[in-house]
């Protein structure tokens, strides 16, 4: 009796399916593992874009708040840090405290430096005022571990640049036209020397390894503003 011939893979046959199939479940994980990644950075960016928006947010929050002491400064910079004295109405007293914003050099970071915020605890006697006020100064050049405790770190940053809005005009807060304004002394200094400004234009370089790189602007206008040209 004569037998059919079996059917069935032959060793050849089988091997390379075995390569097929090895091949495209390489190909689906690579596609799998770029969805992935892709999706890690755009979470990334997202997270990036909300930390510097709440960082922009929390600026126009603090200047809507400046307010002073009797013969105290609201406002102060120096060229390197931005010192003001703002009312909290999320304390219960209703009381003061002093806020600080810098940009500090690091060169492991994005850019070469972040930009930062510090702030004190709640004020409510004048040698409370004085001495945050001192410690806002000290933290901006050589700040010890109790001030850092207080700093918030915000965005990484090459570089800023404040203008201010007086007598119709933005100009450079250390400018000549300005600077009698800008120097106050770190205590006791009468506000009408250091009168709170109009306008105050923020402008951030932003690093090219943050998802908005380039320049930015941000303009805030005092709060009750009447008068004064535009």
């Amino acid at each position: 009796m004569v037998r059919a011939p079996r059917q069935g893979f032959t060793l050849i046959e089988v091997l390379v399916a075995i390569s097929v199939m090895a091949l495209m479940t390489l190909m689906a994980w690579r596609g799998l593992d770029g969805m992935l990644r892709s999706q890690r950075d755009l979470q990334a960016r997202a997270d990036q874009l909300r930390t510097l928006q709440a960082g922009l947010a929390q600026w126009q929050t603090d200047l809507d708040q400046m307010t002073a002491l009797s013969g105290t400064p609201s406002w102060h910079w120096d060229g390197k840090v931005l010192r003001l004295t703002r009312q909290n109405p999320a304390l219960s007293d209703n009381g003061m405290q002093v806020v600080a914003w810098t940009w500090r050099q690091d060169t492991g970071r994005p850019g070469g430096g972040d930009w930062l915020r510090w702030q004190s605890p709640a004020l409510r006697t004048r040698g409370a005022w004085q001495q945050a006020w001192q410690d806002a100064q000290t933290w901006s050049q050589s700040p010890t571990e109790a001030l850092r405790r207080s700093e918030v770190q915000l965005y990484p940053l090459s570089g800023w640049q404040l203008y201010v809005h007086r007598g119709g005009n933005w100009t450079n807060p250390l400018s000549s036209s300005t600077s009698t304004a800008s120097a106050a002394p770190a205590t006791g200094a009468s506000n009408t020397t250091n009168p709170m400004p109009d306008g105050v234009r923020l402008v951030l370089d932003l690093p090219t390894a943050t998802p908005l790189p380039g320049r930015i602007s941000l303009d805030w206008v005092r709060p009750h503003l009447s008068g004064g040209g535009s």
